[in-house]
């Protein structure tokens, strides 16, 4: 059977099946299964750039308040003397109160740029803003840490396309939304005889037929590790507790991966942000909640860190919309009881030392990206990100 690639691209139910394509690119694993003592590292992205002065609010700065009359955060929940959390954030002052929870303000890099899609690009890339690179940090992960593997399941995203941070230059991540739609899918007989069957003279249509053989040979394996332990804890209905209750699953099982990425968006706060924001936080709240408490049931919690980011934060003054407009530096969570220390790493946002009505960072993202590769998942930072300004002792 002849296929070219404009008939491949028209079989409808491939080509339009996310769980199929093209979202399952290969990726390599750790050929043993993920010990108890290995660390998992839970990324969420808040997608759209997050304003990080009203989630982590510095009720008492005068020109917080002169410069957002109708949008500052006024009942903030207190954390220091200086800084409070948004009230949609209950959850999260509850983990600060608790030593679980960590906070790094006016994180940034050089030069910002204030296009979601370029400066996401530069986070995802952990690349310099004047820098163009085709490769993910955590994609670079993979092609350090991830050898001759049994199955493509290292780093998994829950999502129905991989995002740029998981391409490496020779391996990428796995991502898919749903184990068992994906089991499903993979075991129709459709599939199976276009794989088994084809030939091809095209090198695009190559790929996409290995694309489709790595997803079924490797589809039974994630779903069966998905029902090992299948949680049986209460989730928020939402998509986000659903995502988080589907990494729960696998965490618990002995599947070996060591990275998990989510996102929830947007945040592009430009209109109405105070009831936008804060609804966005109250699903993240109660999601978050949920994992953290299905993880500490189960022991879990000492090796599971949560980080958070978002492409940029927002401008300092408010615009004629009771919005923001896009900005520069921000802040970022940790959470997990592995913590070596807690709460506010740094000082928070100077409002009288702005940029042009923006934020100056203090704190360089890849910094972060290199903590966490070195001191939580145990690789080499300085080769997979060329990083050598040292990291941070909180992680």
């Amino acid at each position: 059977m002849i296929i070219k690639r404009r008939e491949f691209l028209k079989v409808g139910s491939l080509a339009t099946a996310s769980l199929l394509l093209p979202n399952f690119l290969k990726a390599m694993a750790l050929p043993n299964a993920l010990e108890r003592e290995q660390k998992v590292l839970v990324i969420l992205q808040l997608s759209g750039g997050n304003d990080g002065l009203n989630t982590i609010i510095p009720r008492r700065n005068d020109i917080y308040f002169r410069e957002r009359q109708t949008i500052a955060v006024e009942n903030a929940l207190p954390l220091t003397d200086e800084a409070g959390i948004n009230p949609a954030l209950g959850f999260f002052k509850e983990l600060f109160d608790n030593g679980e929870l960590a906070v790094l303000n006016n994180v940034g890099y050089p030069n910002p740029d204030k296009s979601h899609f370029r400066s996401m690009d530069i986070w995802h890339s952990a690349s310099r803003s004047d820098e163009y690179l085709e490769s993910g940090w955590l994609g670079r992960y993979l092609d350090e840490a991830c050898y001759d593997c049994t199955h493509p399941t290292q780093a998994l995203e829950v999502n129905d396309m991989l995002s740029l941070a998981l391409k490496g230059k020779h391996k990428k991540a796995f991502a898919f939304k749903d184990p068992k739609k994906l089991y499903q899918t993979s075991r129709e007989e459709y599939f199976k005889s276009l794989y088994e069957d084809h030939q091809h003279e095209d090198e695009t249509v190559g790929y996409l037929y290995q694309t489709l053989g790595e997803t079924i040979n490797n589809a039974d394996y994630i779903f069966e590790k998905s029902k090992v332990k299948s949680t049986t804890a209460p989730y928020p209905d939402s998509a986000l507790g659903k995502d988080f209750r589907t990494i729960a699953s696998l965490i618990k099982s002995d599947i070996n991966t060591q990275v998990y990425y989510l996102q929830i968006g947007s945040f592009d706060t430009h209109i109405n942000q105070r009831q936008r924001q804060e609804g966005l936080f109250r699903t993240i709240n109660d999601a978050v909640q949920a994992f953290v408490d299905d993880l500490k049931k189960n022991g879990l919690f000492q090796q599971v860190m949560l980080m958070t980011f978002s492409e940029f934060g927002r401008r300092v003054a408010q615009n004629a919309s009771n919005g923001t407009d896009h900005g520069t530096a921000n802040q970022l969570f940790f959470i997990s009881g592995g913590l070596k220390e807690k709460g506010l790493r740094n000082a928070l946002p100077d409002l009288e030392h702005l940029n042009a009505g923006d934020l100056v960072y203090s704190e360089d993202f890849r910094k972060v990206y290199a903590t966490l590769l070195k001191n939580w998942l145990g690789a080499d930072s300085s080769k997979i990100l060329g990083w050598k300004n040292g990291v941070y002792d909180f992680i």
